[in-house]
């Protein structure tokens, strides 16, 4: 028997008379030793090793589980994580141990402990049987505070390289594609940077499709001049949209590109599983052109439903070109030629056991693994490397003239081609032909790129670069309609970024698609629903809301913050939702719960906790007694706005910073722990700024002879004080009622002949409600009720 099975773990069990679990704490019990010898007969396979349970005796006797492990020479255990802490004892052989994407030596002797859900395997590189012991046990508390970690998975010790998938250059960047990977991949960047992440956003132009030849053809152009146009304008759109690149790889013109893609593609045919052979295509019948991607469409192989060459934005599954049911040339509009055509191809299927441990490495949505299951049910995934055409890259090898390395494969490593890049610029030895173990990547991609980002992808990855086991997370969107109908850039159906994107309206737009950007299931953009949010929600509540609070600031403090005094129940409460909406944030912008939709339904709640504890405690606010108490209200508002400036960064950074310097602070860097007051004595800014309306509507309201006659019945029939300010505030805003909302009704429809409809009384703020009766109305009436109030 080798040494090593003769070990044993042995327990003090008891009290047997009881038989209840508890460790030795009444001398006068009897107790005994219970022996656990590792046994090679018990053994069964778990976690792509061989396992076994400690026999501790009654259940729970030593309070935690037990296990034996062995790893055989040359095995690795599969990447998992659990909510136990787990604590590893090593007692014969020698392996690497990788926790998170770093590598530790461990031999005999070694003890390792995991905290709940770090991802770990662990790998024999020795000639004898590597045998460990587990320890594991709940800890409900632990579990839940690593979960809760702003930054965990070994983020703060690694580099973070977030890419959004690169754009096609055959038009400018619409809506639908901003609500996508950009957006969400500048907020996830601008999240982990204020945590102290390494964290990098990476992107470019994916230069050579064939859908670039077909915008060429169509505009008049080369497709290298349309590329160039359009990543052009793509790049101006990123920046109107605020969203930053810190490295941007427009592949047709980088120099280098070319060369270390051949390098790439030459790895990649030394692998067993690519291979030069024949396959079945299709070509034009009138100009004998080989037929892929935009040249042809036909019914799906697998779902049935329209679609172009080589992959199905319906089912995602692949097809082979020639297997399209029906298939139509788009450039004659007849049925293609069936034919032949040697090219390189990947054998994917023999890749279905890689693929799977990739996916259970990093964040992969569940749709993602079923779109593998079904792919992998196959019996042959033949993926094309190369195609016969002119624009692309030609690979090196002989043999393939006239043929171009497929962008998919092209893509593949150009992301690692950027992380070279944006290597040699930030002074780090990132190499694209030697990738690191402990590169994070996180994709953020359309799911319409399920089968080649978290499928294909990873496989050429192990096929070019054996040793290495990329260490990537995959988000992933549905598609963004625009009036019920997909975005299309080919149909200019569309609502371009450069179109709505500007210094005053930037901000909104990025609340609104974070708030509707299609996670999981596809939405729709309306225009008029935009519109609408930006003056209900923003120009009118946020607004509203901000330049209340400067007002009151500005006449009861002096237009400095207040320091807290006497803190009642109701403040406690506010401090109390305003931490959970802190987490709740924490956790929508965070690795693992990533989602754009929830932080800005919690931004949106933040400022209607703000706006409803303003409103109820207005009435004791201006009443001498209560002047210590109403200062902490203050002071708890300003935290608010203070904890929207910060925590709004991510997905608003211009409202953001102009927020925080209204609260005389710079522009928020750190994400915050806590929710902290604005420093006593701070100068604030809130009164008289515009964040969000047209600066022009609001100066036109400000000079509506009607404001002061209508700011006057407002506050009768609200009964507030005669110096209330409610110029900038929406009756809604001010707490009316349904039935003052009538009264107030009554009062134009009778006083002024106007019939305004409640819906329209409740949603406009006071100035702007002037301002549109002042315009409706008969020039004599206006003058009448203006001389009334002067």
């Amino acid at each position: 028997m080798p040494v090593h099975q003769a070990l044993a773990v042995l327990f003090l069990r008891g009290p047997t008379a009881s038989g209840s679990a508890a460790y030795k704490t009444q001398p006068s019990r009897e107790w005994i030793v219970n022996i656990s010898t590792f046994s090679e007969e018990a053994l069964s396979r778990s976690f792509g090793i061989d396992v076994s349970s400690v026999d501790t005796g009654a259940a729970g006797d030593i309070g935690v589980g037990a296990a034996w492990g062995r790893v055989a020479p040359g095995v690795r255990s599969l990447t998992h994580q659990h909510d136990e802490t787990e604590t590893w004892v090593i007692v014969a052989g020698s392996g690497e141990l990788t926790v998170d994407g770093e590598r530790y030596p461990v031999s005999a002797g070694s003890v390792v402990r995991f905290d709940p859900f770090e991802t770990h395997y662990v790998t024999n590189t020795g000639e004898t049987d590597l045998l460990l012991v587990s320890f594991f046990w709940r800890d409900g508390e632990r579990a839940a505070e690593a979960a809760t970690r702003p930054v965990r998975r070994g983020f703060g010790r690694r580099p973070v390289f977030v890419f959004s998938s690169a754009p096609t250059p055959n038009g400018d960047l619409h809506l639908g594609h901003l609500a996508g990977p950009f957006f969400a991949a500048d907020a996830y960047t601008r999240f982990q940077r204020m945590n102290g992440v390494d964290a990098w956003h990476l992107c470019g132009s994916d230069d050579f499709q064939n859908y670039v030849v077909a915008a060429a053809e169509r505009e008049g152009r080369t497709p290298a001049g349309t590329a160039a146009h359009y990543s052009g304008r793509i790049r101006e759109t990123l920046r109107a949209m605020d969203i930053e690149v810190h490295q941007y790889t427009a592949t047709s013109a980088d120099e280098s590109y070319p060369d270390a893609l051949r390098a790439f593609f030459t790895r990649l045919v030394t692998s067993e599983q690519v291979r030069w052979e024949e396959a079945d295509a299709l070509f034009d019948p009138v100009t004998g052109k080989y037929l892929y991607e935009a040249g042809v469409t036909g019914g799906c192989p697998s779902c049935g439903e329209l679609t172009g060459g080589n992959i199905c934005e319906g089912c995602r599954e692949p097809n082979s070109v020639a297997d399209l049911v029906d298939p139509v040339s788009t450039a004659s509009g007849t049925a293609p030629r069936e034919g032949t055509v040697k090219r390189y191809s990947l054998a994917l299927h023999e890749f279905a056991g890689s693929v799977r441990e990739h996916h259970r490495r990093g964040r992969v949505p569940s749709s993602v693994k079923e779109l593998a299951a079904r792919v992998f049910r196959r019996e042959r995934v033949d993926v094309p490397l190369t195609h016969p055409a002119e624009w692309g890259v030609a690979p090196d090898e002989g043999g393939s003239e006239g043929q171009v390395i497929w962008s998919w494969i092209d893509y593949a490593f150009s992301i690692l081609h950027g992380i070279s890049s944006l290597g040699r610029a930030a002074g780090e030895d990132w190499r694209s032909d030697e990738p690191r173990a402990d590169w994070k990547i996180v994709h953020f991609l359309g799911a319409d790129g399920s089968f080649f980002h978290p499928i294909v992808i990873p496989a050429l990855y192990r096929a070019a670069h054996p040793g290495w086991e990329p260490d990537i997370d995959y988000h992933l969107n549905e598609f963004y309609l625009l009036q019920h109908s997909k975005f299309s850039t080919s149909r200019r159906h569309a609502v371009w970024g450069r179109d709505v994107l500007g210094p005053d309206t930037v901000d909104a737009v990025r609340l609104y698609l974070a708030l509707t950007r299609p996670e999981g299931r596809r939405t729709n953009y309306d225009p008029g629903e935009f519109d609408a949010f930006v003056a209900g929600r923003l120009a009118t509540q946020w607004q509203g809301w901000l330049a209340d609070l400067g007002e009151r600031i500005e006449r009861r403090y002096g237009g400095k913050a207040p320091d807290a005094g006497v803190w009642t129940p109701e403040h406690t409460a506010f401090l109390a939702r305003l931490t959970e909406r802190l987490a709740a944030l924490t956790h929508s912008l965070g690795p693992d719960g990533f989602s754009l939709n929830r932080a800005a339904e919690t931004l949106l709640g933040l400022v209607d906790d703000a706006r409803e504890f303003s409103r109820r405690e207005a009435p004791a606010a201006d009443l001498d007694p209560w002047h210590d108490e109403a200062r902490t209200a203050v002071a708890l508002e300003l935290a608010a706005a203070r904890l929207l400036a910060t925590c709004g960064s991510p997905v608003m950074p211009r409202f953001a910073a102009a927020l925080a310097g209204a609260l005389g602070e710079p522009p928020a860097t750190q994400w915050p722990r806590s929710v902290r007051l604005v420093p006593p004595g701070t100068a604030i800014g809130l009164a008289g700024h515009v964040f969000f309306g047209e600066k022009t509507r609001s100066e036109e309201s400000a000079d509506s002879p009607l404001l002061p006659w209508l700011s006057a019945v407002v506050r009768e029939v609200l009964r507030l004080a005669p110096d209330e300010p409610v110029r900038d505030r929406s009756l809604a805003d001010l707490g009316m009622e349904s039935i003052q909302a009538v009264a107030l009704q009554y009062q134009l429809t009778d006083r002024l002949g106007a019939d305004v409809p409640l819906a329209s009384l409740l949603s406009q703020d006071v100035a702007g409600l002037a301002a549109s009766l002042a315009r409706d109305l008969p020039a004599d009436v206006v003058r009448e009720h203006a001389e009334v109030v002067a």
